[in-house]
């Protein structure tokens, strides 16, 4: 521990970040202070614009600046098909690496009863919703090949099959046990173009 209080503070803070331990966050302290105060301040100020004025699209749930995300008020996307994802690091994935042109919906965690997260905390009964408005014809489920999100995929399909909806998933060419942010473009890519109907 730092001899200075808000030094102390600082490095702290830091571990706040996933990946970043003890050692990783006292790296970044003394860096920025002893190197890099203007992009310190930068990055204060970014964290506290970003904090103030980021919130979620009222349709897709995803991260924006905007009451509506770009995709959802872009017309030119296919309104029937609906890409339901754990996370917004997700959709960036898959618009990065598919020629997917529909829309999304962030559930922002997957079901995990023992966690105490449960469909109200993944705003399905939003998703419910847009599944009985008539304009979804499938529901591809692009959640993360895990025991969870496997439990999370198999719920949403009975919601999509109890409104009429066709359900498909995204083939396993994505690893079990891994998580599509991480996953390489061509290995997303293909498991993408290859769902399947569940």
């Amino acid at each position: 521990m730092s001899s200075s209080r808000l030094i102390g503070h600082l490095i702290e803070s830091l571990r706040c970040l996933p990946g970043v331990g003890p050692k990783s966050a006292q790296r970044m302290a003394y860096h920025l202070l002893e190197h890099d105060r203007a992009g310190g301040r930068r990055l204060a100020d970014v964290l506290e614009q970003a904090m103030e004025q980021i919130g979620n699209c009222r349709e897709c749930r995803t991260l924006c600046e905007e009451a509506c995300c770009s995709l959802c008020s872009n017309d030119r996307r296919d309104r029937g098909q609906l890409c339901v994802v754990e996370t917004p690091a997700d959709v960036l994935a898959l618009e990065q690496s598919t020629g997917y042109q529909g829309l999304y919906f962030v559930l922002m965690g997957h079901l995990s009863p023992l966690d105490g997260i449960g469909p109200e905390a993944l705003g399905l009964e939003q998703l419910q919703s847009r599944l009985q408005g008539g304009a979804v014809r499938e529901l591809i489920l692009a959640t993360n090949p895990t025991v969870e999100g496997e439990a999370t995929a198999h719920f949403i399909s009975e919601m999509a099959h109890a409104c009429g909806i066709r359900a498909t998933r995204i083939a396993h060419g994505v690893p079990m046990g891994g998580e599509l942010e991480y996953i390489d473009g061509g290995t997303l890519s293909h498991a993408f173009a290859g769902r399947q109907e569940i």
